[in-house]
């Protein structure tokens, strides 16, 4: 009777450890982040306090898309100039998808690096500052695990971290990056721009997200910085990427 009663609970603890975390587990704020005053973006329920045109879901306490509509757009408040943002993503096999967290192209490529084309290019691989700065190494999951991601940003200085590694740390003023400056520039953004809303890209393939929370920082608050040297970019993919923005400058010209 013991012997039954013992494989009875191991039972019923491997069900228990397959079954997915609840919405309540996965979008939470812990002790310090309350502390350090993040909010919690996402309540793991439904879109409260998100815009989107019928192409975005919750389901198990996630976010993710289904048909093709455009982006998810947090419509509570603009995201602050200096601020830190937590969230946590996968994709599936070839996905793209972005994290957009000021006005123009700020964004944070979320990706699938082996299969989509965009993953070559180390400056528009998964965690990159999308066609300005690409990250020190890529630190993605395999593809279809969760990922975290993080945005640091306070004045100048931006910030990417995935997976525990701050794979992205520059001064966008100091003089060594002005070739990473106008290359954005050139594809339409402002690195000065500030007070836009956060979204998440919909690029019609399969994405998912969740705890995504925020924090505004201080003016006193220092945070740590040490410039992270970018992956190295073959002269190949190089000569790509500059017919890449060929074609993006004359589309813009054309508007």
């Amino acid at each position: 009777m013991v012997r039954f009663v013992l494989l009875l609970l191991i039972v019923l603890m491997a069900s228990r450890s397959d079954r997915p975390a609840n919405a309540a587990d996965m979008n939470h704020l812990s002790d310090s982040e309350k502390q350090a005053g993040f909010e919690l973006l996402f309540n793991g329920r439904d879109l409260t306090g998100w815009k989107h045109s019928g192409n975005w879901k919750v389901a198990d306490g996630v976010i993710t898309r289904e048909g093709r509509g455009g982006s998810l757009t947090y419509d509570v408040k603009k995201v602050p100039d200096d601020f830190e943002l937590r969230f946590e993503w996968k994709v599936a096999k070839g996905s793209n998808s972005g994290v957009y967290y000021r006005p123009g192209q700020y964004e944070y490529q979320i990706l699938d690096n082996a299969v989509h084309a965009d993953g070559k290019n180390p400056r528009t691989s998964a965690a990159s500052l999308y066609f300005c700065m690409a990250p020190s190494h890529d630190a993605t999951a395999p593809v279809g695990e969760w990922n975290a991601g993080r945005i640091v940003c306070k004045g100048s200085i931006i910030q990417h971290w995935l997976n525990g590694k701050k794979v992205i740390d520059f001064d966008y003023s100091d003089p060594k990056w002005v070739f990473n400056v106008e290359l954005l520039r050139q594809r339409g953004a402002d690195l000065n721009a500030r007070a836009g809303s956060l979204f998440l890209q919909d690029h019609g393939d399969p994405v998912w997200y969740r705890s995504i929370r925020m924090r505004s920082i201080p003016a006193e608050e220092m945070i740590e910085h040490n410039d992270v040297e970018p992956a190295e970019i073959p002269a190949a993919v190089l000569e790509a990427e500059r017919k890449k923005l060929e074609g993006i400058v004359k589309r813009r010209q054309k508007k």
